[in-house]
C-alpha cells in the first residue's frame, strides 16, 4: 500500500535524500503497517516525534502501535518545537 510521510525540521534527515527538500516521499509499506511500525523502519527516535497527525487527526503516543495505516493515508511527524 501506498502512503505519504511528511517529516518536518530536524526530522527531514530521516527522508530519503531526494525528498528531503519538499519534506515528503511516498512510500510503499506492507497492509497492516502502524504509526509505531513506520516509525521504527525509518529510524526516527520516538522521543523527537512529538506531534504525529494521519489524515490530520492526532495520534497520542501511547496509540503509535495500534494505529493502523491504509492506502493514501498522509502521515505528519514534528519535533518538539522551541522558541521563545
Amino acid at each position: 500500500m501506498k502512503v505519504q510521510l511528511k517529516l518536518f525540521a530536524t526530522l527531514t534527515a530521516h527522508l530519503p535524500p531526494e525528498s528531503r527538500r519538499a519534506g515528503l516521499a511516498e512510500l510503499e509499506l506492507a497492509p497492516g503497517t502502524t504509526v509505531g511500525g513506520l516509525i521504527g523502519q525509518r529510524g526516527l527516535p520516538r522521543q523527537l516525534c512529538t506531534l504525529v497527525l494521519v489524515n490530520g487527526v492526532f495520534v497520542a503516543p501511547q496509540d503509535l502501535d495500534g494505529r493502523a495505516l491504509a492506502e493514501g493515508d498522509v502521515l505528519a511527524i514534528w519535533p518538539p518545537v522551541g522558541g521563545g
